[in-house]
């Protein structure tokens, strides 16, 4: 299990440590995660406490009140968990550049989950240069660490599928869960500690001036596991043939809880394969293949958030019918208030701005709209990202990225040539109708407008 973890910086174990340093940031949660592991387990290992800790940024690129609100609500079960196990969560508030190396200089050894994209990334760097002890990175919040499965960009599903496969029993079939192991320790309140209490006395607290409101999902380890119970017993069975029909509800709910770490992908996968139905290998091709290669996309392609990380045939093709004319164009503030002339594209508009989560089949439909009705592809790529990383609960997240950069050919390939398009796979209204009862959906969406 430990090959997730990897040495950042080279320093050794502080023989002067008086604890173990678990900085949470990924994955809070003690079901399935391997870095808390990791770290009781150097805890017992050097006979030191263990100090868990997890730091609010107020200033995180594009977090609003809903984010911060479904990550307040899993902390609260990651500390109730916690405690259980005689272990304690500590939460600050600031610069993790600033907060890390002041508690390194008691730290031992320092341990945190990886993310893939983001300040995350940038926070690491800043810190592994000031740090005087060892700093290890492990890989909490994929099924088999990336650089395991290839050492490049793939191309496509078909590409990464076969690798993928190569390593995945590896991991899925041995992994660890000891929620027995303890070592617990209580600290006393730290500076610069925020209080626990009531979600909405810490969001008063922070500093966050943002009118989005809630969404019907709450966060925490608790209710993912609800809904994944929920998905395997009413869902699950007719998954492959419903999946796609936005007027029903057969999706599992899944990606905002995967997006915030607070439930892991492999306990998914295998609660999914022990407790499911002959149908469970479609719904693990989308939860395993599909977005580790949005994770492999982020990880390996710095222009994963713009025009120069399509293929070359999608640029190729775009920039050939950029100067087609548009029936259409509208700004980001006419997409942002669903003021297009299309009434479907608006319901899925709104379905995100009110729920927080979009159905993935009119993800697709709604980004290859911005595409047909932008001045450019430029703009259209900017405009989905925005209005995605805003409201959808799982946005700022590599899935998010790479399902807006589909729309625009990533992991596609070509199709018919067409005006504004070119050979970039279309998507119109006509098919939505042949494909699902698309005025249902509508309704439904305006039921949940009506009853805010």
């Amino acid at each position: 299990m430990f090959r997730r973890a990897r040495i950042e910086n080279l320093k050794e174990i502080s023989e002067k440590g008086d604890y173990v340093l678990y900085w949470v940031h990924a994955s809070p949660r003690c079901s399935y995660n391997p870095a808390l592991e990791f770290s009781i387990e150097k805890s017992l290992e050097l006979g030191i406490p263990l100090l868990i800790i997890f730091i609010i940024d107020e200033n995180y690129k594009e977090a609003n009140i809903r984010h911060y609100r479904f990550l307040l609500e899993g902390l609260e079960d990651f500390r109730r968990d916690l405690n259980e196990r005689d272990l304690d969560l500590k939460i600050f508030r600031g610069d993790s550049a600033g907060i890390i190396p002041k508690l390194q200089k008691r730290a031992a050894v320092i341990i945190t989950d990886k993310n893939y994209i983001g300040p995350q990334n940038e926070w690491i760097e800043k810190i592994s240069e000031k740090l005087e002890c060892s700093l290890y990175i492990v890989e909490t919040n994929i099924s088999v660490p990336v650089r395991e499965i290839t050492d490049k960009e793939e191309y496509s599903a078909a590409t990464f599928r076969k690798k993928y496969w190569k390593k995945a029993h590896e991991y899925l079939d041995h992994e660890s869960n000891n929620e027995n192991m303890r070592c617990g320790f209580f600290f006393e309140n730290l500076e610069g500690e925020i209080e626990s209490g009531e979600i909405e006395n810490i969001l008063d607290q922070l500093n966050i001036a943002d009118g989005i409101g809630t969404s019907k999902f709450k966060g925490g380890y608790k209710r993912a596991k609800e809904e994944l119970n929920l998905f395997i017993e009413k869902k699950l069975e007719n998954y492959p043939e419903y999946r796609n029909y936005p007027n029903l509800d057969y999706l599992s709910n899944m990606s905002p809880y995967l997006h915030f770490g607070q439930i892991s992908p492999v306990e998914i996968a295998r609660v999914v394969a022990e407790k499911g139905t002959k149908n469970f290998e479609s719904y693990l091709e989308e939860l395993l293949i599909r977005r580790e290669l949005a994770i492999n996309f982020c990880f390996y392609n710095p222009n994963y958030d713009n025009f120069e990380g399509l293929h070359s045939w999608s640029k190729k093709t775009l920039n050939e019918h950029r100067n087609d004319e548009r029936e259409h164009i509208y700004s980001f503030e006419d997409f942002e208030n669903c003021r297009t002339h299309d009434v479907y594209w608006n319901a899925a508009q709104k379905e995100m701005i009110i729920t927080g989560k979009m159905h993935g089949y009119m993800r697709m439909y709604w980004g290859k709209k911005i595409l047909e009705w932008s001045e450019t592809p430029e703009k259209g790529i900017a405009v989905a990202i925005r209005l995605n990383n805003k409201y959808e609960l799982d946005g700022r997240d590599p899935n998010g990225y790479a399902g807006v950069m589909w729309c625009f050919g990533k992991h596609d390939r070509a199709w018919s040539e067409r005006s504004v398009f070119g050979k970039i796979r279309y998507m119109n209204s006509a098919g939505l109708k042949r494909k699902f009862d698309v005025d249902s959906y509508v309704e439904k969406i305006m039921n949940l407008q009506e009853n805010l």
